[in-house]
């Protein structure tokens, strides 16, 4: 998910370092449902939260959340009502449920196992951009949310085009002409916007045929469509713009400089560089092929 810094990136690394250090990630103690903080990029404990690698800022964010599964809730609270039953007569109300609900958890929260996850967030003050590697617009809010609390001044804008990602994707699947540079895959997920909802979901198979074009005469809307930029970089375009599958293709990969082999490079650098070396540019190109940013106003 890529959004605009709409003020110049004036922070250093050692005031970012410094304001992410009040938020580093604690693992979830006994009775902790969820803990989010600041990890090291790089994976190495007690290393820096900033990475800074050619100009581009890395930082990751952690996220450890307990959860006991619901059917074992219902199955304790359902004996501890038929207790109550039992022992004084009467059947507990539906608060006194959501009370004994509320408890049961809290007591199985110390034995239930934990899950992790994970968002990178790449920082590009040259480009004016911020990116985040999130699955879902629900994660990406949590770690803005973060990024705000931390960085005094922070503004970001999702990057909004001339033109939307579904009725762009709609013209090249319809004209069979993607924007200079771009080339259409094999995957698309195409929907109706009447009451119906009707989905069709294409995969492994070629998208240049007169039936996907039916589809789109007759109403169904592009949500996401594969495409490849200069042979270099595969995605998932959506309709809400996020790029989804991102691969670096072999003619990247091939060219990709080998580790010393002395055991203190861990290719981290060299990832980082290769990576984002390659969405620097071709992030542009892609909202060029949407018209162009819209202009915010000053």
């Amino acid at each position: 998910m890529v959004y605009r810094m709409v003020s110049a990136w004036t922070m250093t690394q050692a005031q970012l370092e410094q304001a992410l250090d009040k938020a580093r990630f604690e693992p979830c103690g006994a009775s902790q449902e969820k803990s989010v903080g600041w990890v090291e990029p790089r994976g190495q404990a007690h290393g820096p939260l900033v990475e800074i690698v050619g100009g581009q800022w890395l930082l990751k964010q952690a996220v450890e959340s307990k959860s006991v599964p619901a059917s074992v809730v219902k199955r304790k609270v359902q004996e501890r009502a038929d207790q109550i039953e039992a022992s004084t007569g009467r059947k507990p109300g539906k608060k006194e449920k959501r009370d004994l609900a509320e408890d049961v958890r809290h007591a199985l929260l110390p034995m239930a196992f934990t899950k992790q996850s994970s968002v990178l967030v790449w920082i590009d003050p040259q480009a004016g951009q911020l990116v985040l590697d999130a699955g879902s617009q629900a994660k990406a809010d949590e770690t803005m949310t973060a990024l705000v609390a931390a960085i005094d001044g922070l503004a970001v804008q999702l990057i909004d085009t001339q033109t939307s990602p579904a009725a762009a994707m709609a013209e090249w699947l319809s004209t069979q002409e993607a924007p200079p540079g771009f080339s259409v895959d094999r995957e698309c997920e195409l929907k109706a916007a009447d009451e119906s909802r009707a989905v069709v979901r294409y995969t492994r198979h070629a998208l240049d045929t007169d039936e996907v074009r039916q589809h789109i005469t007759l109403g169904k809307m592009p949500t996401r469509l594969a495409l490849t930029w200069n042979d270099r970089v595969s995605f998932v375009l959506t309709e809400g713009m996020q790029l989804k599958k991102v691969a670096l293709l072999d003619v990247v990969l091939e060219n990709k400089p080998q580790a010393a082999g002395d055991g203190k490079d861990d290719g981290f650098d060299t990832d980082v560089a290769l990576v984002t070396g390659e969405l620097r540019q071709l992030l542009p190109a892609l909202f060029e092929g949407l018209g162009g940013e819209v202009a915010q106003p000053a």
